[in-house]
């Protein structure tokens, strides 16, 4: 327990740093049916291995999901989403130092996981869908991401109707932040996703990318998770979402020049080079003299 809330702790303070570039979070879908890769990493021996192929290639946090959020995805049982989650974060923690997150919006899962070790609950529920899930992260203070997502996985993509986009996903996504932080999560552990490809069209994605400053405003570190998905393959008319790796690298620059301090990625090192280049972009702008 204490060996997660230091890596907590410390996780926390490199997403707080802006001096150092934002952390790259490597996606490890350990499930049947995500969208991109789905199948490839269901089987523990074989997500352990790409786990490890990402902290080598530099990823500085690994982020294990056990259930597919793609849009009209059905959920799954809670013991089913246990049993492909926790032998590989188990397996990780006693193989690497690098944090080791949960994808989850589920309390059960989120507490398996961090005794399993890891540090991290990602939740793409924004701690909405699970009510045992704030009183699990105020005891348990890991680092905490809340997603902004209307509705469910299978019913998401039917709540895209906005008055004010950004609007109303800070003023859907606060309420339980401050819940969280009201009941003994330290502020400082709280990230902000604003969701993108989640209740929202490929347009609103796009705004989204374009604003991510007006969310990093709000005092959160930001996390933005644009990598494969379907508003690239609108732009680019690419169908496949293996396809899209270099409409990834763009939408990653501009999340990180205007403001990301997490991004979630699949292609580990070639977007660790997009991220650097991005944030060294970034630094020489705000150094800059004046014309």
């Amino acid at each position: 327990m204490y060996a997660q809330d230091d890596k907590a702790g410390r996780i926390a303070a490199a997403a707080l740093d802006r001096s150092r570039r934002p952390l790259l979070m490597g996606i490890l879908n350990v499930t049947p049916d995500s969208f991109s890769d789905g199948g490839m990493f269901v089987h523990p021996e074989k997500a352990f291995a790409r786990a490890m192929q990402m902290v080598e290639e530099g990823a500085d946090i690994i982020d294990v999901g056990g259930e597919t959020t793609r849009p009209g995805a059905k959920g799954v049982e809670e013991a089913e989403e246990l049993a492909r989650v926790i032998p590989v974060i188990e397996a990780l923690v006693k193989a690497t130092d690098t944090p080791i997150s949960i994808d989850t919006r589920h309390a059960r899962v989120a507490v398996a996981a961090i005794d399993a070790g890891a540090c991290i609950v990602n939740d793409v529920s924004g701690f909405r869908f699970d009510p045992g899930m704030v009183t699990v992260l105020a005891a348990r203070r890991p680092v905490a991401v809340a997603m902004h997502m209307r509705g469910t996985p299978d019913s998401m993509q039917k709540h895209t109707s906005y008055t004010t986009l950004l609007g109303e996903i800070i003023t859907e996504t606060l309420p339980t932040i401050l819940w969280a932080i009201d009941a003994g999560l330290p502020k400082s552990r709280v990230w902000l996703d604003p969701g993108i490809g989640f209740s929202k069209t490929p347009e609103q994605n796009l705004r989204l990318m374009r604003h991510v400053d007006k969310f990093a405003e709000l005092g959160f570190p930001v996390l933005v998770g644009p990598s494969r998905k379907s508003f690239i393959g609108a732009v680019l008319d690419r169908p496949d979402p293996s396809d899209r790796l270099f409409g990834t690298a763009a939408a990653v620059t501009a999340a990180v020049l205007y403001g990301a301090r997490v991004v979630r990625v699949h292609d580990v090192a070639q977007m660790l080079d997009v991220i650097k280049v991005a944030a060294a972009i970034a630094a020489a702008a705000s150094t800059e003299d004046p014309i």
